[in-house]
């Protein structure tokens, strides 16, 4: 694919003006924390209470009073299979306006260099394994999170469209499932890894007999831990131009149940493990082929075991302030 894009990739400045919106969520902290560590003086971050990136004008005022060089658009309304297929619309709806609003300021405005995150779901649910960044557009989506997928594509071909019509040089990256601090471990908004490590930590602390998972602990997930994520997004913002997207991930897989049984371990829970088999399992296998993003020059570092430990005890150590 090519685009006609001419940009060589290089270190950015530590001085500019880095915007990184949804910087208080589980990927913009740790990207900010990220920048930080590298040296970024000037990150600039709103919460949602102080700009509401679904307001038009909001952003766009925004964009003209804080003119940002850089960009990370890592704000997006997200949750589980529970939450994508109670809340379709809002997660349709609220999703392509943050994108649109975000995307056409940063354009008006000359952003520079912008770094879209989506999500894996974005390739069809059968799709084969591992998932090559072609296999965009190549089947139907899985149904518990199609209106969250398509909000996600389209954020893609919006940078795509950036690069073609205007050539500035933005980019486009798809994590895997990902987890660590400041995740949403709420009983109805999380996704699979921190609604288990707060299931367990809660069954360990009464001495509950058994615990329920939904599904059958068959389905295949990889995992990276977001901090892996951050230090590989300035990466790429430092290291790879091009049109497609590019999947992030550890190359790696685990099923449900083993995600289980490491989670109990961590959390000290010796009691039993039931399935709900009436419950939706999803896709039954999303693994990133990570190849691209090697020959761009990083791979993960964080193993999943070191992750799940690590946010068992930021999760002990934070419980009380936690998203209910």
């Amino acid at each position: 694919m090519t685009d006609g894009v001419q940009y060589s990739p290089r270190e950015l400045d530590r001085d500019a003006t880095i915007y990184v919106a949804g910087h208080r969520g589980l990927v913009g902290s740790a990207i900010t924390r990220r920048l930080e560590a590298a040296g970024f003086g000037a990150i600039v971050g709103r919460t949602s209470a102080e700009l509401d990136l679904r307001n038009r004008d909001e952003v766009f005022a925004f964009f003209a009073e804080t003119k940002p060089r850089h960009v990370v658009l890592a704000a997006a309304k997200v949750g589980g299979i529970l939450a994508n297929s109670t809340y379709p619309v809002d997660f349709l709806s609220d999703n392509l306006r943050i994108q649109l609003n975000v995307l056409d300021a940063a354009r008006v405005h000359d952003v520079e260099r912008l770094l879209f995150l989506g999500s894996s779901c974005i390739y069809p649910k059968f799709a084969a394994q591992p998932i090559v960044e072609d296999a965009l557009l190549t089947g139907h989506l899985e149904p518990t999170n199609d209106a969250y997928a398509i909000a996600k594509i389209a954020g893609i071909l919006h940078v795509q469209a950036v690069r073609r019509q205007y050539g500035l040089p933005w980019i486009s990256a798809m994590p895997t499932n990902l987890y660590g601090p400041n995740d949403n471990f709420s009983p109805n908004g999380s996704h699979v890894l921190p609604a288990l490590i707060r299931r367990y930590h809660e069954a360990a602390a009464t001495k509950a007999p058994s615990v329920t998972n939904w599904g059958t602990g068959t389905p295949r997930r990889e995992f990276l831990h977001v901090d892996d994520l951050a230090d590989a997004c300035l990466h790429l913002l430092e290291h790879y131009d091009g049109p497609q997207q590019l999947n992030v991930g550890t190359g790696t897989d685990v099923t449900i149940h083993e995600i289980a049984v490491a989670i109990a371990a961590a959390v000290g829970y010796t009691g039993e493990t039931h399935w709900d088999t009436t419950k939706p399992d999803g896709t039954p296998q999303k693994l990133l082929d990570v190849s691209a993003l090697a020959r761009a020059g990083w791979t993960s570092k964080i193993t999943l075991q070191e992750g799940i430990e690590r946010t068992v005890s930021w999760y002990r150590e934070h419980i009380a302030s936690l998203r209910q």
